[in-house]
């Protein structure tokens, strides 16, 4: 078992060595998106950053437990219990049962993970699956003496908690400085603190989603769902919990402050969190018109994209960064990294062609170990990736009979390819093939098609040119669409 991993740990602001609390097991809880809308870009760098993390522990030989939960009730729209339910909302908008909604975003999430080439976690719990679950842990807290009812509501008691923990532990922010900024509903909040959170909302007579409990018929909070989850699948505390680093202030934080209410020990020992994208150097949002969907980004229809990257262009980009840094998009930095990529690939397909001699002119275990340095620490994916931009450079200069490599060194080289290229980056090597290509082109088919039921014909007509441009014309006809390449 390697034992020189160390992790930048949140909690602590400082990296940590990562000792397992139950070596060789690890689990490992990250945030699932909220599935009332296309998955953004900022969540694939979030899964893709927890799907290196993942096949890099795997890669080291710890038998991991990653679960990844799917958020389908009780989100908000404001982080203060104010605003519509996402799902309730989307479904009266669209005319739409909620958990249609459901069913249309979670496959259109999976279709694009599958697509970045990440491997499924190994469990994906629900909230609507684990209502129980969170009743259950809603009322522990209750007798614990941390929450109150109002009206058919929970409440979270922040100031009693307060008094014995420390609720900004995550984020070590001044909990006076919080309260002071918080915003005053004016006497309209049912809740006894500005920070309190709703545990159990009550349902209003319109919401849709609805379940019955001590408390009368409502919906979890956002922030329980996860607490509930993680521990029924990895335990009251476990490895690595991780996010996105917007994700800390507030949901992580009490979610913390959830688990120790309940079962009086923090959930998770190491915190992980990825950074934000930006684009051209601004912060990338929905409401800065910057904000790129995959399919966006696969076909170029983006006023900011000059055209389109592929998946392995994507994620090859996203792993050239580290997953704590700023990652910022420019159609100058996916075109360096589309060439990178490719140069990386055609020197990859070529180790098997290379010729052992008697001798070599190059040490291949002192590459690999600055691989492992690298991945060791903090899983740093871009200093990795330059070392096999020189195994890159090696494999040509070998291939070119410039350079001489023995048979031990050869076998090394085709491993060290074999487990970083493929096993620990994910990456694949990406072909022109219309059988490979049907599930890209299926997924933003099926995206054209829900922009033409919106109505939305300027983006339905963007897609079908975009795919046009690349070489694949659509055909329409009362049932389907199909495609062909030209």
């Amino acid at each position: 078992m390697n034992n020189n991993l160390v992790v930048y740990n949140t909690l602590t602001r400082k990296k940590e060595v990562f000792e397992p609390i139950n070596a060789p097991f690890v689990g490992m809880y990250v945030c699932g998106p909220t599935v009332y809308g296309d998955v953004h870009l900022g969540n694939c760098r979030t899964f893709i950053s927890f799907d290196l993390i993942y096949r890099y522990l795997v890669h080291l030989k710890y038998k991991v437990r990653y679960v990844r939960n799917i958020t389908d009730a009780g989100h908000l729209e404001g982080d203060r219990d104010e605003g519509d339910d996402k799902f309730s909302k989307k479904a009266r908008l669209e005319k739409l049962e909620p958990m249609e909604i459901v069913q249309r975003y979670t496959i259109g999430f999976h279709d694009v993970l599958r697509i970045f080439n990440t491997i499924p976690p190994n469990i994906e719990p629900t909230a609507t699956g684990h209502i129980a679950e969170q009743i259950e842990m809603v009322n522990e807290i209750i007798d614990n003496g941390f929450a109150y009812e109002i009206n058919g509501s929970v409440y979270f008691d922040v100031e009693k908690y307060s008094k014995e923990y420390n609720y900004t532990i995550l984020t070590n922010r001044n909990i006076e400085d919080l309260i002071a900024n918080s915003r005053d509903l004016g006497g309209q909040d049912e809740k006894k603190g500005r920070l309190d959170f709703a545990l159990w909302i009550k349902a209003k007579p319109e919401h849709i989603m609805r379940w019955p409990s001590p408390w009368g018929w409502g919906f979890p909070g956002w922030h329980i769902e996860c607490s509930a989850m993680s521990s029924k699948y990895l335990g009251d505390t476990f490895d690595i919990h991780g996010g996105g680093m917007d994700l800390a202030a507030t949901h992580h934080t009490n979610e913390i402050a959830q688990s120790q209410a309940c079962h009086h020990t923090e959930p998770a020992k190491y915190w992980l969190h990825t950074n934000m994208l930006t684009v051209n150097g601004t912060r990338m949002s929905k409401s800065a018109g910057n904000g790129f969907l995959p399919a966006e980004l696969f076909t170029g229809n983006h006023h900011l994209l000059k055209r389109g990257f592929s998946p392995m262009t994507v994620r090859f980009f996203m792993l050239q960064a580290h997953y704590r840094s700023t990652l910022d998009f420019s159609n100058e930095a996916l075109e360096a990294s589309e060439k990178g990529f490719r140069r990386l690939m055609n020197a990859c397909a070529l180790v098997e062609k290379l010729q052992a001699s008697n001798h070599s002119d190059v040490d291949i275990a002192k590459i690999s170990q600055r691989c492992y340095d690298a991945m060791n620490d903090d899983f740093n994916s871009p200093v990795a990736i330059a070392e096999l931009f020189e195994a890159a450079r090696l494999i040509n200069s070998i291939h070119d009979g410039k350079t001489c490599i023995d048979q031990v060194n050869l076998e090394l080289l085709s491993t060290l390819i074999h487990d970083f290229v493929y096993d620990i980056l994910g990456l694949k090597e990406e072909t022109i093939q219309t059988d490979e290509m049907g599930p890209l082109v299926d997924f933003i088919i099926n995206l054209r098609l829900q922009a033409r039921a919106d109505k939305d014909y300027a983006t339905s007509d963007k897609i079908r040119n975009g795919l046009l441009d690349l070489g694949i014309q659509l055909k329409d006809n009362k049932e389907s669409t199909s495609w062909s390449k030209m």
